[in-house]
């Protein structure tokens, strides 16, 4: 297995959709990744990535702001 490091960032641009929308999006991406990969989403409705994180077992790793826009890195649980 390669480390963390080496893997891919996905990216997800939400902004523009409103709730639930982006989480539904996130949710559709993640699946088809590998577990330890990671997406990067932007959303400025996001609803609550945190919840669907926890609730589906990724982890969040960061969640930032970006003007109006919420930035989320998300890895894929394994």
């Amino acid at each position: 297995m390669q480390p963390k490091s080496y893997l891919m960032m996905h990216e997800l641009d939400a902004t523009g959709l409103l709730c639930p929308l982006p989480v539904l999006k996130a949710r559709k991406r993640l699946t088809a990744l590998t577990p330890g990969e990671r997406l990067r989403m932007r959303a400025d409705d996001p609803a609550d990535v945190p919840h669907f994180c926890t609730q589906a077992g990724h982890t969040l790793i960061e969640a930032s702001q970006d003007g109006d826009v919420q930035v989320y890195i998300i890895e894929k649980a394994g």
